[in-house]
């Protein structure tokens, strides 16, 4: 039986346990003490309540409405008006990887204990994840601050017995979601309804996934650059250790490193190793130069949406070995907006690069290759000269895409809210861009192979050679004409599966 990650406790959750859980993976327990803590806030919020102070949130109103008092009796009330009046997202509703990556961090940041839930609310997200319960969530309607209010009252919307979720692929109401699962609907009490919504955990869901399929595109990235290198008989010279050495980015190495484990006992290296030909083209010689760069970058990022997850990001935040409530702004998504921006430019990048090795694997003038990689005649057939002009406009659509929402900002709520991240836009174009940048090295890596067939014969670099043996199962020789876009989605499928790189890695 597979163990179980580390109990969550609202501080250590890690990147890869986030992301197998979106996945269907079994969700880690909850830590003892991080429920502990949690009824130590809740102490604070009866405290607050029974001393009748004007507290934001608790005992008041929302935003511009702060400063109205509200009664005792309607504390329940405020905190359901909150969810329905706040589940106003529009446009194409979250993936289930989404929604039960959102589950999962919406839980995690409450068992900071900061929050000042009862433990029932916890206990619920943890049984919903468990039970597949998800809430249907539009992924339009959030500027990022004051946290992801929409997509977030969506999903508390559900733990109240309203609006709608999935249980195991069929959708139907919120509370006969709940019902179906064995689960009772909460009734929420004060400061419930607003933890449960305000915070950055839309964005962060959305940007952890594309990170993760990021990283999986750098690793398929270096292998369709390599194949690219040996298909066109390519120098290894720029790979040399001591070029990363003097110019020391981490990430310049580890890709100039990977770049030669793929390329290493090379027979078609060994074959052209004193041509005349003195330097290839940027898109295969500074390889390690802008992969590197864009390991670099999925690097820091990564460290900014682990940071994230494990933070309270509500408002206002309780703080119970102090008996204090502070209002402040750690639902601002600025952090998780920059991080997203700066990862789509550079995921953007790895697919601006890829295109220029397909541009040169399919042009005959470059390659010295029948054009196009056309198989039969050339003319009667067109080989992939779509498939480049398909990758062209991936690339060219990716562009747009990788306009920093952050920059932007619209003030909301009657100008209390007068200064906004848009971290959920920059969260799903970095998700758009990453899913682009997959197709155009899944038609790299098609082209490739299609090239390699040209060096039969030949032994490629160890990597490529696994690559190439594995792929020649599955992928039929370039010969007459037929439906390549069938092949450009297996090759998809196999990257996504994880089947190719497996076949890659695999000990010979």
């Amino acid at each position: 039986m597979p163990t179980l990650p580390p109990a969550l406790d609202g501080q250590s959750l890690a990147l890869n346990t986030a992301f197998a859980v979106a996945h269907g993976a079994a969700v880690p327990p909850i830590d003892p003490a991080a429920m502990e803590r949690v009824r130590a806030g809740r102490a604070l919020v009866s405290q607050l309540l029974a001393s009748g102070r004007a507290v934001y949130g608790i005992t008041t109103g929302f935003g511009k409405l702060k400063h109205v008092q509200i009664e005792a009796a309607d504390a329940a009330t405020l905190q359901l008006n909150l969810l329905r009046s706040h589940a106003v997202g529009v446009g194409p509703h979250a993936p289930e990887n989404a929604v039960r990556l959102l589950l999962l961090l919406r839980l995690n940041t409450l068992l900071r204990g900061n929050s000042g839930v009862r433990p029932e609310v916890c206990e619920l997200l943890l049984a919903m994840l468990q039970r597949n319960v998800l809430p249907l969530v539009p992924e339009q309607g959030s500027v990022g601050a004051c946290g992801d209010l929409a997509p977030l009252a969506h999903l508390a919307l559900v733990m109240v017995g309203e609006g709608e979720a999935h249980v195991n692929g069929v959708l139907m109401p919120g509370s006969e979601a709940l019902e179906r699962a064995g689960l009772k609907p909460l009734t929420l009490e004060a400061k419930e309804g607003l933890a449960l919504i305000n915070g950055t955990s839309f964005s962060t869901a959305v940007a952890v996934l594309a990170h993760g399929k990021a990283r999986c595109a750098l690793r398929h990235a270096n292998l369709a650059a390599a194949m690219t290198i040996e298909a066109l008989q390519g120098s290894h010279r720029p790979f040399d250790a001591r070029v990363a050495a003097i110019r020391p980015h981490p990430g310049h190495a580890r890709v100039a490193e990977r770049m030669r484990a793929l390329l290493q006992n090379s027979a078609i290296a060994a074959e052209h190793e004193h041509c005349n030909r003195v330097q290839d083209p940027y898109s295969l010689r500074c390889t390690p130069q802008v992969h590197g760069a864009v390991e670099d970058a999925l690097q820091h990022t990564g460290e900014v949406f682990h940071r994230e997850m494990n933070s309270a990001t509500d408002n206002p935040l309780l703080f119970p070995e102090d008996g204090e409530s502070l209002s402040a702004g750690n639902f601002h998504g600025e952090a998780v907006a920059l991080a997203a921006d700066y990862a789509k430019c550079a995921v953007a990048e790895l697919g601006s690069i890829a295109e220029r090795r397909i541009e040169n694997l399919v042009n005959p003038d470059l390659s010295h290759l029948p054009p196009f990689l056309a198989g039969g005649k050339p003319g009667l057939n067109s080989g992939l000269m779509m498939a480049q002009v398909t990758a062209a406009a991936l690339v060219s659509e990716n562009k747009g895409l990788a306009h920093p929402a952050s920059v932007d900002s619209i003030p909301t709520s009657a100008n209390q809210e007068d200064h906004v991240s848009m971290s959920p836009i920059a969260a799903r174009t970095f998700r758009a861009i990453t899913e682009n940048v997959r197709h155009v090295l899944a038609v790299e890596i098609l082209a490739a192979t299609f090239a390699l067939d040209w060096q039969k014969g030949r032994r490629a670099g160890d990597g490529v050679e696994a690559a190439r043996q594995f792929l020649a199962q599955e992928i039929a020789p370039p010969s007459e004409d037929r439906l390549f876009g069938k092949d450009i989605r297996h090759v998809r499928e196999l990257m996504d599966s994880g089947r190719l790189m497996s076949a890659v890695l695999k000990p010979r």
